[in-house]
């Protein structure tokens, strides 16, 4: 079985960023961009942008979905706003295809109109993403 690695997971998201036309502006694990600064208290693992809008990414692994506080920081980063107007930033969550089902268990606690501004991507890996190889 081949390891996932944190990097792995990373460059599968930022595959979910360019599929949907968005920019890389940082990320975490890459050689030519910064990394994220922190949003508030949290660590996030990507932002990007397209035309003015901007979206987070934040790939949890099976440690993360376990974790009691992880609810608090997707409400947290699901609610930011753009710096400049009150257009709400999109949250792509990272998650291994086995994990797909407790994130979506995690996110039916919260609030319809914060779960309207998270987007649950894969990061296992598959073929039709082969950007990176």
């Amino acid at each position: 079985m081949v390891r996932i690695t944190e990097k792995d997971r990373v460059d599968s998201l930022i595959q979910h960023f360019w599929k949907n036309g968005y920019l890389t502006l940082s990320r975490k694990h890459g050689k030519y961009l910064p990394n994220p600064s922190k949003v508030g208290e949290f660590e996030v693992d990507a932002v990007g942008k397209l035309n003015k809008k901007i979206v987070l990414g934040l790939t949890l692994s099976e440690t993360d979905i376990k974790n009691p506080n992880i609810l608090r920081k997707i409400k947290f980063l699901a609610n930011q706003r753009n710096k400049y107007s009150t257009r709400p930033v999109t949250l792509f969550l990272g998650v291994p295809n086995s994990l797909i089902p407790q994130a979506k268990k995690i996110l039916s606690e919260l609030e319809e109109e914060i779960q309207k501004h998270i987007k649950i991507v894969s990061t296992s890996p598959s073929d039709d993403l082969d950007l990176f190889k």
